[in-house]
């Protein structure tokens, strides 16, 4: 509910608490003892299109060690325990949201306007401290592409496709969604929603203006990556494999005037979405418009 009065402070918060909660527990000789790199990609919605944000990651199974000498592989089938993780990012969350609080950061309206009151947004967060925080992960079972291959389906595609509706009439919006509370078998169910309803969940999921939902960390991070991934490509003497060669586009020769049979000449493209500017309005001498 916090979250959904404050998009972009609490998302950015789970980013924030999500990347160094990995970044931390992989650094701990006692675990894997390496840096490691993330690719994160935010999710705001469940299947039904409720609101339920969290962050997906992609993290290769292993990094380099502090010296940057050696790669260090994670074992089999196991990259970082799961409770331990849990128990980090339950602290990093819940410490830098009070944090967000005290700044003055974190907005309160309608039913949540309650919390505005320091004592009461405490009472609020004591039941999630005793609450164990689950971190699922697991190993890609078809291969790292098939991963890649997933994701990347989703990080241009707001909370459900058009395959997913089967119908629109009077009694609202009809479309598939799973229920992962039932076993696989009978996951797949119809659910019927009125319009504005339909509308309502779906206007939930539009990112604050600006938001990138996509972010990477570590030796995946944009000011390092080049060289990251040339010294671990280095070490696991792997070769980069070239991007292939963009050939130049032959110009396109616009299509006759369908009127007249001349040439047409483009004068100007526009990008998407975008209308072209009108011709400047005449003024007369005393300065008003015709």
């Amino acid at each position: 509910d916090i979250a959904l009065q404050n998009k972009a402070v609490l998302y950015a918060l789970l980013f924030q608490a999500a990347s160094e909660t990995m970044m931390t527990i992989a650094a701990d000789p006692r675990h894997l003892g390496a840096r490691i790199g993330i690719t994160a990609v935010l999710h705001s919605w469940g299947s039904a299109l409720t609101h339920h944000p969290h962050v997906h990651m992609i993290v290769p199974g292993g990094g380099l060690s502090p010296d940057g000498q050696r790669w260090i592989s994670s074992r089999p089938a196991f990259l970082l325990p799961v409770r331990v993780l849990g128990k980090l990012f339950r602290r990093l969350f819940l410490t830098r949201l009070r944090a967000l609080f005290d700044a003055d950061r974190l907005a309160f309206r309608g039913q949540l306007a309650p919390l505005a009151d320091r004592r009461a947004f405490l009472r609020y967060l004591a039941p999630v401290r005793s609450t164990r925080w689950v971190v699922y992960a697991k190993p890609p079972f078809a291969g790292p592409k098939a991963v890649l291959a997933y994701l990347s389906r989703y990080t241009h595609r707001v909370a459900i496709s058009n395959r997913r509706l089967l119908a629109f009439n009077e009694n609202g919006v009809t479309f598939r969604y799973k229920d992962y509370r039932r076993d696989t078998a009978h996951q797949q169910q119809v659910m019927t929603l009125a319009t504005d309803e339909f509308i309502r969940r779906f206007m939930l999921h539009v990112l604050p203006r600006g938001f990138h939902r996509i972010r990477h960390y570590g030796l995946l991070a944009s000011s390092s990556r080049k060289a990251s991934l040339a010294r671990v490509r280095e070490l696991l003497n792997v070769i980069s494999t070239p991007a292939p060669e963009v050939r130049e586009a032959e110009p396109v020769t616009p299509p006759p005037c369908p009127c007249c049979g001349g040439p047409m000449v483009v004068i100007q493209i526009l990008p998407r979405w975008c209308q072209p500017r009108g011709p400047p309005r005449a003024t007369d001498p005393a300065g008003g418009s015709p």
